[in-house]
């Protein structure tokens, strides 16, 4: 079972017409695998949520905004919250008309098996949140530059790859504030088995740097050494296939450049879910 609903600032199901022509009803619908909420004419308010209900945990393809691609998640509760980011501060780091429209599709289905096991960029998510919110994957940091949105951590997974410059979107990054042990984490909220790392730098040269080596550290304590150059492209690591619950990105050794501002567009970890583990 699965319900898809949205809610208020004061937690109770927003009751609205889904057409002109359907009489006011709550925003909330009910299927054992695939749920949609098509809306005409609702304008979110701040402190809107969504909320997922299942009746297991487990992996679920879910699009929650026509400018969200959709995410292969793996929830670890049976109930979730996405908070609509209204905040301007929220805001920057997305498209101006992301959740701004009078129109909305909302999809959640349980996953094809194909989807759970097949070979994948597993830090893939487009609809992570600042806060652990029990989706996965997750990414955290322990540094967020002036904790602006644009610079959040959650930005190195969100799939966007434009690089050549900074701030708002489209070159949202995880920024460091200068910061010489920040240090970012991919949090996959159950066991994988990686043999590929790829990493975006930001690379709006002459204002950013970039790193000349990072550490990654693995949930089973195994430790790679990542040499990196200034570069627009990806960079790749490849290593033998390693079991773990998540990996941190450490010890970055900024290169010595004029400028003081290296930031991660992206990162990508390439490999696959490791079934009833």
């Amino acid at each position: 079972m699965l319900r898809l609903e949205i809610l208020n600032q004061d937690q109770q199901v927003v009751i609205g017409k889904v057409d002109h022509d359907k009489l006011p009803a709550p925003f909330s619908v009910q299927h054992e695998t695939c749920c949609t909420l098509g809306i005409k004419d609702y304008i979110y308010q701040n402190g809107d949520q969504i909320r997922l209900k299942t009746d297991e945990t487990g992996y679920f393809m879910i699009q929650l905004d026509e400018t969200l691609a959709p995410s292969l998640l793996y929830l670890l509760k049976k109930e979730w919250f996405f908070k609509v980011p209204l905040a301007e501060n929220l805001s920057r780091s997305s498209v101006e008309t992301a959740f701004q429209s009078h129109r909305h599709h909302l999809m959640v289905r349980k996953a094809y098996d194909f989807e759970i096991v097949q070979y994948q960029n597993l830090s893939f998510n487009a609809h992570d949140q600042k806060q652990d919110s029990g989706a996965f994957p997750h990414a955290y940091a322990n540094v967020e530059t002036r904790d602006d949105s644009v610079f959040f951590a959650k930005n190195a997974i969100d799939g966007k790859y434009a690089n050549r410059s900074h701030g708002s979107y489209p070159f949202a990054s995880w920024g460091i504030n200068q910061q010489a042990d920040a240090s970012l984490t991919i949090d996959f909220g159950r066991w994988v088995e990686i043999d590929q790392i790829a990493l975006l730098f930001r690379a709006d040269f002459p204002h950013d740097s970039y790193w000349e080596s990072v550490t990654m550290v693995l949930s089973n304590g195994e430790t790679l050494l990542f040499s990196t150059s200034k570069s627009t492209d990806f960079q790749r690591l490849t290593f033998p296939a390693v079991k773990t619950k998540w990996v941190t990105l450490k010890k970055l050794e900024k290169a010595e450049d004029t400028s003081p501002f290296p930031a991660l567009t992206q990162i990508e970890v390439f490999g696959k879910n490791r079934i009833g583990e």
